[in-house]
This record gives C-alpha cells, structure tokens and sequence, in this order.
C-alpha cells in the first residue's frame, strides 16, 4: 500500500515546497496547519494537495510524518498524539538531510539574500538541465528522475548541519536570529561548521570578512568585484531596467549577463549563480539566455500597481536586508518618493538592531512603522516600542495601525515599499483596499 506523506505544518514556506515537490514526484501528499491564510498555500491548492485543519486523525500508522520546526507536543495535537503513540517522525531538515543524497545537491546558504538567489539559480538550471529544487518562498518542483537539486539551506538553529551537498553558496555571515545565535562569532562558528559538510566547492561573496575566514575541505570560489575574487563582475551598468555585467573566471571571460532585478546584491547572486553552473559545466550562453527571463521570487520586491501608485512587496526584516531593498527601490524608481512601511519582526530582533533599523529606514524619504509583530517564540517584555523605533528615525517617521492606513495617502507620485516577515500584507491590503476605492483600478 502506498504510503502517505502527512505534512504537520504544511503551510511552512519550506514545508510547503518540498510537499509540492513530493507531490510531482507521484508521491501521495497531504497536509495540515491552521486555518488562516498563508501565502503558501495557493500552490498546494492548485495541485490538489489535500490542506486539513489540526487534528490528531489525520494521523494514520504508516504516515510518513514530517513536522515543521515551529510545532511540538506542548503547541500541537498531531505531534503530541505522534509522541504519545510512539509513531516516528523527522523535522523538515532533518528529512531533507536525507532526501538530497539522491541528487547532485546545490544549497543556497547566507544570513541574507538565500531564497532570491535560490530562486535564481533553480530558474536558470531548471531551463538549462533537469533539475529539481526548494525555494523558500513556498516554490517547489519534483522529478525523481532529475540530476540536481537546487536547495535553500538555513541556518537559522544549525538547521543547515544535516545537509551535505555537492555544492554551496554563501552569499554572506552576518548576526541575526538573537533569539538563538550569541553574536556574528556563533553564526561564523555555525557556517564554518556547515563548510565541512560540501563534498566538492564553496562558492562564497569575497567582500565578506568572515567568509574570508572560512577553511574547508573543498575549493572556496569567491566572488564580487574585485580583482582578488575567483570569479569578477566588471563593466557593471544599473538602469532602471536592470543590472548588466561582464562575469570573469580567473580572467576568463564567460559571458554578458543581464538580469532584470534591481540592487547592487542582485548582481552579486546572479555572479554566484555563474559560478555555480559555470563549475558544473553548464553552457553560459544558455545561462545567459534564461537569466534574462528570471522574474523573481514571492515576497521579494514583489510589485504592483493602484492606478498610478506602485507598491512593493518584501520580506526584508533585517537592517541589512532593508538597505538592499531601499537601494533596489532608488535604482528602479530614481525619479519617485520612497515611502517605507516597515514592521518591525519579534522583540528580540527590534532589541538588538534598533539603531540599525533607524540607520538604513533613514535611506527612504518618508517611514511608516507598523507594531512590532512578535513570534510565538517570545514574550513581550515592554522593552521596546514601534514608537520607540520612531523616535529614532531621522527621516519624518509615524507608526501606523492597521485599521487605519489613511496617513499613508499623504504622498504623491510615490513608491511604497512594505517590509517584514510578520502580517504586514494585511497593511498592504488594507492600504491597497483604500487605493482601490479611490481609482478603482488594481493592475
């Protein structure tokens, strides 16, 4: 009889991913997680994957059960039913530990920019070779019969250690998740860690120091734009159209490449995505072709238009993230007002990175901070404010509510860029909804 996959916490990005990709690799699929909308879930929908409310009868003897890392038997009731009747089961990672020994494996790590460089090198090997691959923003494709496997590896708690691909980006090392890492030592220790696992090379961003640092058994390939770094971008232009360049190898020219995405660190990830099909011998002008077509991945500068507003989506919930995605912004839209409306994601993260938040939302002309979205991880200790983050902000800066997002009308002619990992979509909606009433047009 065939066996089930029960998914507890199907609508995980992760999660939902490799349950798509289970899916079109002909296994039968199933899944469970609240009842709320998540973003994730349209894909699943689409495929016919049955979605199921919590419930201990979802499980049957001879699931194959596979738990997202957010649940466990004091917060769920399929996990502790698992735990209380002896039925077996492996985290997301731990699962997928063992899963990508099938494959050439390729995983995507770094403290920033993990899923838009996943998603750029599984679409540009994808149309180049048969390739099978997990994106964090809830993208999955199966074939069993595939050679690669293009993967997000995170960090996040050492999640990454299980994993031992062929290949790995590093896209960078920088201190995030206060909740669990003590400082950039801790995080640099846990990649380090990670480097000892990649069977065959490390393709790593050559201007990050403590990338720098690294040692490994394999060959560490830097990239970037400067003449030390293995493979070199030169001859960069950044229109508002995209970003074109010149990717070199030891002086070797492989190719012009263009790609239609903005920000310095979008040139940065295509070069990794270079590198990457150039070492496993892939035609660059293939390459080059599919590049072009890339159109992002969900959440990710994700734009559109209300009558003549444009309006911008990202997950960016980390300083660093959000002065690439305020650089992406100014470059596509150099003419326009940008008006940030960041929400601030957990307590812990608002803490440790007030003064930085205040120092890159100061890139955009105008803030908007929604409250402080906490994770269920944590309690609210009263340290720390929306408001307080404001009072920092040297631009005009204000906190907003989501039953009233009319402030946010004070701009013309202006690009709106929302940010965060929490529901600030529902501040979009809202803010979308009010546009909408307005022109009466949603593009």
């Amino acid at each position: 009889m065939e066996k089930t996959y029960h998914f507890i916490g199907i609508k995980g990005s992760g999660m939902s991913a490799l349950a798509l990709m289970l899916h079109q690799m002909g296994k039968k699929v199933q899944g469970s997680d609240s009842t709320d909308y998540f973003f994730t879930q349209r894909g699943l929908e689409l495929a016919g994957v049955p979605l199921l409310p919590f419930d201990e009868k979802n499980i049957k003897p001879g699931d194959i059960l596979i738990v997202g890392n957010s649940f466990n038997d004091d917060n769920n009731v399929e996990v502790a039913f698992a735990d209380k009747n002896g039925f077996p089961y492996k985290r997301y990672h731990e699962f997928l530990g063992e899963f990508m020994e099938e494959f050439t494996s390729i995983g995507v790590s770094g403290a920033h920019g993990k899923t838009s460089t996943t998603g750029m090198l599984a679409h540009v090997m994808s149309n180049v070779v048969d390739t099978s691959y997990l994106i964090g923003d809830g993208t999955g494709r199966g074939n069993k019969d595939s050679k690669y496997f293009v993967f997000e590896s995170d960090e996040y708690q050492r999640h990454f250690m299980p994993y031992h691909p062929e290949y790995t980006i590093m896209t960078n090392i920088d201190f995030d998740h206060p909740d669990f890492f003590q400082g950039i030592e801790d995080v640099t220790a846990a990649f380090q860690d990670y480097a000892q696992n990649i069977k065959k090379g490390i393709f790593a961003y050559g201007d990050d120091e403590n990338l720098r640092r690294l040692t490994a058994p394999v060959p560490i390939h830097y990239y970037g734009f400067r003449p030390e770094d293995d493979y070199q971008a030169l001859n960069l232009v950044r229109t508002t159209r995209g970003s074109s360049f010149d990717a070199y190898f030891h002086n070797q020219l492989l190719g012009h490449f263009v790609v239609p995405t903005f920000g310095k660190h979008n040139v940065l990830n295509a070069l990794a995505v270079v590198g990457v099909c150039h070492q496993l011998g892939l035609d660059m002008q293939g390459v080059a072709d599919h590049m072009l077509t890339f159109s992002g991945v969900k959440r990710r500068f994700t734009e559109k238009k209300v009558g003549e507003t444009v309006i911008i989506d990202d997950f960016a919930h980390h300083p660093t993230e959000i002065e690439a995605t305020l650089d992406a912004a100014r470059q596509k839209y150099p003419d326009r007002e940008v008006v940030a409306v960041f929400q601030p994601h957990t307590f812990t993260r608002t803490i440790a990175f007030a003064d930085d938040f205040a120092r890159v939302l100061d890139h955009a002309d105008t803030v908007y901070l929604a409250q402080i979205y906490g994770s269920a991880r944590e309690v609210d200790h009263h340290e720390i404010t929306a408001q307080d983050l404001a009072d920092k902000v040297r631009k005009p800066a204000r906190v907003i509510s989501m039953d009233n997002v009319s402030p946010l009308l004070d701009h013309e002619h202006a690009v709106y860029v929302f940010m965060g990992a929490g529901n600030i979509q529902k501040y979009e909606l809202a803010f979308e909804k009010l546009l909408s009433q307005l022109t009466g047009n949603v593009q």
